[in-house]
């Protein structure tokens, strides 16, 4: 082994005055300490993408094919100067970064070839075919390495001082691994550099390593991968070191089904070793490099197992190695959780095969299955509990928002109530091939339209496992495949409901029909595909619709955002009604997303009794009360000033207002509204239909509370969630909501040029649906 150290002048006298940034050395101390100063256990290997971020320690590998260009004609510069910066950016935050570089071969032939050609006799140099020739000179492999690393190593040196990190070239050979001291003093010199913020750049020593392993170094390997090619060198010195993450940077996107180029061939975003093998067919090796594909599945793999995170991925992606960091869906991420293999394409095709399956049975077969779904419900309640109460628990235990833990509590009753729901949406398994416009476009050519399912739904929800079997229901109800992610703090819970949803299916149509998402990287993936997902129903926070309005660039979305719901007291109110409605509406499920978040008064009623009762009122419910700019102004010691009138406080707060009448009150709720759920109390109807008609809400009632706003109470069985928009969905979202249309034309041989000819006409007549056009047609042609 040799070590060659190359310091800027300015990187050598940071490093002597110990002049690291605070927060790098911050992170230094915190990952190799405990609280008590005692040294930490190594990390498990990451698992998800989401845990990327927190790698502290990065092995880069950066094959042939990405440094140099085609066919080895040199170095590409624009990609080593990005690739460069990238690493600098991660090393500046803290990281310790550590590169394994191929490219010395390359830029050594490249200057060798060009001195060769200069010692050349001037009558062949001259001489156009000769030169050509010439060009093509082989030059010994060992030799180009030899001239070709110090060169590569000055380039890194220059490129990295521009970000005032130092370096050092680590050049080593196959022996250095297999022998105990040699490989023990490998790692410490790579240690000692990364906590002094060097980058160690490593590569083989091509000039004398040799080229076929012996017997002797195969059995010194023992249980480790032998080292072919950088690529098994970038994986030995990640378990030697204890890196976190190992990035394997290369010309292709990542791990394919089949050659890249093939048709049919796809991208894999996450890969399990032990479950995926069998999906992938490897092609012919790199046309550069040493290594190839399936060289480096089985280096991963290596290093998998041994605890060490890896992504491979394309190199020449813009700032490619920040989006892996980032989390983001780039290149191949390998995993040990088996689950996480499935890929989402997959997931997405079974879901779609499974409501094709779902559309061909009778409306009895799916009434069966959700009745089904309905008494799991009840025969394994005591595990469904048993469930519920350790996600519970461990709940409390990470401190989870008190709304969030009463969303996500079931109970006897939830259960119980949830399969008579369920038992009602059986009811309506009659939805398909409904026709719900006939027409007569001519003589004999008849137009149908009738009701179909949407085909692949994504539903995402947080908290609430009560909604999963509601949502299943729905869906089978409707024909409809359907992916599901609920929240981690649920994750129990819905992965037995699931199963129990599942194992109602699986007389009728596969189990996959129905899938639980289990990652946030599945999501991400899957709201790409709008070849196979149809709809996207996200029902939880704002940021969680937002963030998925944010990813679905081509699958439509419907929800809604908030729950920001009002109740209007006028002042021709019914006082005691309006105190019952306001009770119902804030205290009954505060955390539920109809609940009233802000109570607007007519002017007339502040400073009254009622007022007065309302106040005594909301104080017994412990409800928190903030008031807004006018109340504030009106009565002489208002409670807290209310931070915005556009909040949804998701538990027992609400904010107070005061309106001048009936269009002040429309005004206010059409400018902070949610367009969830609005109400109005009163006793005049032409107020109440001024309400009703100018509030633009997806849910306007009249001395109703705004807890009514729900698919369950409106007899739809269930909802599969609430949508704010105005297209296909608005208000609880039942079964017809899930539903939609396609068209049927039924004729004898009629063609266009009939019509466009004048030999027939168009009579576009509306026919009763219960009419038997064959019979009508027949009876025409008679007389």
């Amino acid at each position: 082994m040799s070590v060659l150290f190359r310091y800027g002048h300015s990187s050598w006298n940071r490093i002597n005055s110990l002049n690291l940034s605070l927060k790098r050395t911050q992170s230094t101390v915190s990952s190799l300490f405990g609280k008590n100063g005692t040294v930490n256990p190594k990390k498990p290997a990451i698992t998800t993408r989401s845990e990327i971020k927190d790698a502290r320690r990065i092995i880069v590998k950066l094959g042939t094919a990405l440094i140099t260009r085609e066919n080895e004609d040199g170095l590409a510069i624009g990609r080593l100067a990005s690739t460069v910066e990238q690493v600098s950016q991660l090393q500046n935050e803290g990281r310790q970064m550590l590169l394994v570089t191929s490219g010395a071969v390359a830029f050594g032939r490249q200057v060798l070839r060009q001195e060769a050609m200069m010692t050349m006799p001037m009558r062949k140099s001259l001489s156009p075919k000769d030169m050509l020739e010439n060009s093509r000179i082989a030059i010994q492999r060992q030799a180009c390495a030899a001239f070709g690393q110090k060169g590569l190593m000055s380039f890194y040196e220059r490129m990295f001082q521009q970000y005032n990190i130092g370096v050092a070239q680590v050049l080593v050979t196959k022996s250095d691994f297999y022998n105990a001291h040699s490989r023990k003093n490998l790692q410490a010199t790579l240690d000692e550099l990364l906590n002094l913020n060097i980058i160690p750049i490593l590569n083989t020593n091509d000039a004398v390593a040799a080229i076929l392993d012996t017997d002797a170094e195969v059995t010194a390997a023992k249980d480790a991968i032998v080292i072919n090619d950088n690529d098994s060198l970038a994986a030995r010195l990640a378990v030697l070191i204890s890196a976190d993450l190992l990035l394997i940077m290369s010309d292709v996107n990542g791990l394919y089904t089949g050659p890249p180029e093939q048709e049919g061939s796809r991208l894999l975003h996450t890969f399990c070793p032990k479950q995926d093998a069998q999906m992938i067919a490897f092609g012919a090796g790199s046309k550069v490099g040493t290594g190839g594909m399936e060289s480096k599945v089985k280096c991963a793999s290596w290093a998998l197992d041994h605890n060490v995170g890896v992504v491979i991925s394309n190199g020449q992606l813009d700032k490619g190695m920040l989006n892996i960091m980032d989390g983001k869906q780039i290149g191949t991420f390998f995993t040990k959780v088996p689950n996480q293999g499935v890929p989402a394409d997959v997931q997405a095709v079974k879901a779609r095969d499974g409501s094709r399956q779902l559309q061909k049975l009778s409306s009895d077969e799916r009434r069966s299955i959700i009745n089904k779904m309905a008494s799991n419900l009840l025969d394994y309640s005591n595990d469904i509990l048993q469930a519920n109460k350790f996600d519970l628990e461990q709940a409390k235990k990470t401190g989870l928002k008190s709304s969030l833990v009463s969303r996500l509590g079931l109970s006897e009753k939830k259960l119980q109530t949830l399969s008579v729901g369920l038992q009602q949406i059986a009811e309506k398994a009659d939805v398909l091939g409904q026709t719900v416009r006939r027409t007569r476009l001519a003589d004999g050519l008849i137009l149908k339209q009738i009701t179909t399912p949407i085909g692949v739904l994504l539903v995402i929800f947080e908290s609430r496992p009560d909604s999963l079997p509601q949502i299943a229901a729905l869906s089978i109800c409707s024909g409809n495949g359907l992916l599901l992610k609920g929240g981690s703090e649920a994750k129990y819970s819905n992965e037995i409901l699931t199963k129990l949803m599942q194992d109602a299916l699986e007389s009728y149509v596969p189990r996959e029909t129905i899938s639980l998402i289990s990652t946030r990287e599945q999501v991400s993936d899957l709201l790409q595909l709008g070849k196979y997902i149809d709809l996207v129903i996200p029902r939880g926070s704002n940021d969680l619709v937002r963030s998925v309005q944010r990813q679905s660039l081509q699958i439509p979305v419907l929800g809604h955002a908030e729950g920001i719901c009002h109740v209007y007291v006028d002042t021709d109110a019914d006082l005691d009604m309006a105190l019952r409605i306001i009770r119902d509406s804030k205290c009954d499920y505060p955390s539920a997303c109809n609940a009233m978040e802000t109570l607007l008064i007519h002017k007339d009623l502040v400073r009254t009794p009622f007022f007065e009762s309302l106040i005594d009122l909301l104080r017994l419910e412990k409800v928190k009360v903030y008031s807004g700019p006018r109340l504030a102004m009106m009565i002489p010691f208002p409670p807290p000033s209310a931070t915005s009138l556009c909040v949804e406080y998701g538990d027992l707060q609400c904010s107070i207002e005061v309106v001048d009448d009936v269009k002040d009150a429309i005004d206010h709720i059409n400018k902070f509204s949610s367009n969830h759920t609005d109400s109005i109390v009163t006793e005049n109807q032409n107020t109440a239909n001024n309400f009703l008609n100018n509030v633009d809400s997806a849910c306007v009632f009249h001395n109703v509370s705004t807890r009514f706003s729900d698919g369950y109470r409106f007899g739809l069985g269930a909802e599969v969630g609430i949508s704010t928009g105005r297209i296909h969905a608005r208000g609880p979202v039942g079964i017809e909501g899930l539903l939609t249309t396609k068209w049927i034309v039924e004729g004898h041989g009629d063609v266009v040029a009939d019509f466009t000819e004048g030999r027939k006409h168009f009579v576009h007549e509306t026919l009763n649906l219960t009419d038997n056009e064959e019979k009508l047609y027949a009876r025409k042609k008679t007389a």
